[in-house]
């Protein structure tokens, strides 16, 4: 399995190398409109960051978890952003 650092810089480089912006990036994967990523949203995130189909369901679900900060079981755009940020500053 990827580590924790790997998934994270595989994330980053979609964020980067796709999107202008994290915001763009944020509006790309959130496919309903509603402002928040759900489980199903960010599994098309890892999955468009190349991580394997076999472990994207727990990813998805360790992210909400650990960025998840209102507890709604989703990712909003505040979150994202702190992810964001804290993936840029982990994989450096």
């Amino acid at each position: 399995m990827a580590s924790k650092k790997t998934i994270l810089k595989k994330i980053q480089i979609v964020i980067t190398n796709h999107f202008d912006t994290p915001e763009a990036a944020f509006d790309f994967f959130d496919k309903n409109g509603n402002g928040k990523l759900n489980k199903k949203e960010i599994v098309k995130l890892l999955k468009q960051a190349e991580i394997s189909g076999f472990i994207r369901g727990i990813v998805s679900t360790k992210l909400i978890e650990g960025y998840d900060k209102d507890g709604d079981g989703y990712i909003n755009w505040k979150e994202f952003k702190a992810a964001v940020n804290e993936i840029n500053k982990s994989t450096k």
